[in-house]
This record gives structure tokens, C-alpha cells and sequence, in this order.
């Protein structure tokens, strides 16, 4: 559990990626559409454990209309491997090993590694939300209607593209 007045409290407090207090215990992510928690203790090494978690809506759950099980299946296929993959996003050269569990309507990406400087470990922690967000928007398959929040992360991503979606 994290104590929001110490060292990690600060860091987490200086970071414009989340909020300035923990909710039961956990960092919300203020960077991302999806539910992302990040949970922090310091151990009795000095290191802290930092435990990322970023919850995503499934293809269907975020479709106007049905999706074929072979294509909801292959985009789960596809979104894992690439979250797996998820490479030297972080500042610290780190071995994620990211876990992804399918649910009912969403998906569940953790991972966990520490750290001895905290403010290193809470932007490593930013890294991999945003991360598996941009994995997430790099698997949105196009000719489907979208619901919020992916709805609204095409319409920022054409934004800033200065696309009209043609």
C-alpha cells in the first residue's frame, strides 16, 4: 500500500500522469481513457514495488453492433502478443513480462517490477499505461462503429493527425 506523504507520495504528486492521492491504495492514471491503477510500497531494501494495471474494453464491448468470435478473438490474439512485446519503453532497463486476462467485456494487463529511485519507477509506471493504450489504438480495426472511450481516442487521434478521417 502506498503512503501518500512519503518519497513515492511525491513523485506520484509531481507527476502529471496521475492523480495527487492514491484511492484505496492506488495511483489513478489521469493520462488514459482506460481504468489504469498503479499501486506502490517501499520495501525494506530501500527499492519500491511499483504494480501497474490497466484495464481496456474488449472489441465488442466497444462496438455498435456484433463482432464475429473469429475477429473478437483475433484482435485478443494480436492486442496480447503486442503487450507482451512491450520492449525498453521505460527509462530503466527492466524485464516487464506483462500479464493480459481476457474477462467479461475487458481486458487486464499487470505488470510489476521496483525500483530504488521512485520518481524513475512512477514514469516507467506512465510508460507502460500509455503504452498499452497506443497498443490498444494500434489495434482498433477500422469499418466498425465505436463507442466511448475509443470513439473519442479516434476523434483525438485524427485531431492531431489534422485528418477529417477520409
Amino acid at each position: 500500500m502506498s503512503d501518500s506523504s512519503g518519497r513515492v507520495g511525491r513523485a506520484f504528486r509531481d507527476h502529471d500522469a496521475f492523480a495527487d492521492e492514491p484511492v484505496d491504495g492506488a495511483y489513478e492514471s489521469t493520462s488514459t481513457a482506460f481504468d489504469a491503477v498503479v499501486t506502490a510500497a517501499e520495501r525494506d531494501d530501500g527499492r519500491v514495488a511499483f504494480d501497474v494495471t490497466v484495464t481496456v474494453p474488449t472489441l465488442q464491448a466497444v462496438t455498435d453492433g456484433d463482432v464475429a468470435d473469429v475477429v473478437a478473438d483475433g484482435w485478443y490474439e494480436t492486442f496480447e502478443r503486442r503487450v507482451a512485446d512491450i520492449g525498453a519503453v521505460t527509462e530503466a532497463d527492466r524485464d516487464l513480462s506483462p500479464s493480459t486476462v481476457r474477462g467479461d467485456g475487458d481486458a487486464t494487463v499487470t505488470a510489476a517490477f521496483t525500483d530504488l529511485d521512485e520518481r524513475r519507477g512512477v514514469n516507467d509506471a506512465a510508460a507502460v499505461v500509455d503504452y498499452v493504450e497506443g497498443t490498444y489504438v494500434q489495434g482498433v480495426i477500422p469499418g466498425y462503429d465505436y463507442e466511448e472511450p475509443v470513439s473519442g481516442l479516434i476523434d483525438t487521434a485524427r485531431a492531431a493527425a489534422n485528418s477529417d478521417g477520409i
